[in-house]
């Protein structure tokens, strides 16, 4: 007897190691067969083989143990443990109020808001117009009826007898006209003569259809006191205006006179000078200047030749147009100087007033 159980008298009631209920009980059996048969061991191997694995499945074809069966576990659910219920705060009481009138409840009043006023758009000034140019002539418009050309002009008596035309005018150096050169008639032309009248021995009627310019009765021919130098006068028919650096501006072939005796304009034969056409134009008087050259009066005219072009032609039948230079752009004003009191010194003070504070001080220091 070994350990606490009684060992067993024969072999015959030993179980076997593999219960008949294991895989392992068809393999003891197929090894018996096999060593009874013999012969047919090789068939009997392959009709084994296919009944082994049509009985055991795929784990007895490989030999292997067969897993404990799963039992399903029923699984109790346990309640969870209620959280703790927090204790709520107490709702406050409201103190009752006694009940009495209705006290009129208080208008509210509207808040104003004061609105936001945005700045209105900056106003764009539109870019000021590029300045014009200044004008290149100015013309003055004198109607026929208003002035009446000197030269071949009939003279007449105030009783209307022609006695001669007007031939030239003569100017003394201010712009004055002193004399007028009349070409009287003689017999069938015989015996004509020039002879100077003064300017004021005649009466200028531009208006009538007869002769314009009536000698005074009176009148008698101008004089030359000998031994006394008379002033520098002009002759204008045939005269030539030229521009202050000497070029060559027109030849006087006319003048404008008005019902006072003033002239109003030359006529200037202008040919040559910007086209090759005869070409003829009036120019005001008052744009003349009679200057003094080598002891003899010339006049001047500051046309040039783009002016000259600019001035429209001078025609008998149409109003007269007479040209004057334009005048210089006016040059900006300076801005005035404050002036210092005097004593006062410093930069931009007047010279003067420096130089007597100085002069001061140093009678003051001796």
């Amino acid at each position: 007897m070994t350990g606490g159980f009684p060992r067993p008298a024969s072999r015959a009631w030993r179980l076997p190691i593999h219960s008949p209920e294991r895989p392992g009980s068809l393999r003891s059996l197929l090894r018996s067969l096999l060593r009874s048969f013999r012969p047919l061991r090789s068939l009997i191997a392959v009709f084994s083989l296919l009944a082994l694995a049509a009985l055991s499945g795929c784990g007895s074809l490989l030999w292997g143990t067969q897993q404990a069966p799963i039992v399903d576990a029923t699984v109790m659910p346990v309640e969870p443990a209620s959280a703790p219920v927090e204790a709520s705060a107490p709702e406050p009481v409201e103190p009752e109020v006694p009940e009495g009138p209705e006290q009129p409840k208080k208008p509210k009043r509207p808040v104003v808001r004061p609105h936001k006023v945005e700045p209105p758009p900056p106003v764009v000034q539109p870019a000021p117009p590029p300045p014009a140019p200044p004008p290149l002539i100015v013309l003055r418009t004198i109607e026929r009826s208003d002035a009446r050309a000197l030269l071949d002009s009939k003279v007449q008596k105030p009783d209307g007898k022609v006695v001669g035309r007007a031939v030239d005018l003569i100017a003394d150096a201010a712009g004055k006209p002193r004399e007028m050169v009349v070409n009287l008639q003689g017999f069938l032309g015989v015996g004509d003569r020039k002879v100077n009248f003064p300017w004021g021995a005649f009466h200028f009627t531009p208006t009538a259809k007869g002769p314009p310019i009536t000698l005074n009765p009176t009148a008698a021919p101008s004089t030359v006191t000998v031994g006394k130098p008379s002033a520098p006068q002009l002759p204008l028919l045939d005269a030539t205006v030229e521009r202050a650096n000497g070029a060559k501006v027109g030849r006087v072939v006319d003048v404008l006179i008005d019902a006072n005796a003033q002239p109003q304009a030359v006529v200037l034969d202008v040919s040559g000078m910007v086209s090759a056409d005869r070409r003829t134009i009036a120019a005001n008087w008052s744009a003349l200047r009679f200057v003094t050259h080598d002891k003899e009066l010339r006049p001047e005219l500051d046309l040039s030749d783009a002016q000259i072009n600019a001035t429209p032609p001078y025609a008998s039948d149409k109003p007269i147009r007479a040209v004057s230079p334009a005048p210089p752009p006016a040059a900006p004003a300076a801005p005035p100087v404050a002036s210092r009191p005097a004593g006062i010194s410093g930069p931009g003070a007047p010279a003067a007033a420096s130089g007597a504070v100085a002069v001061s001080s140093a009678r003051a220091v001796r």
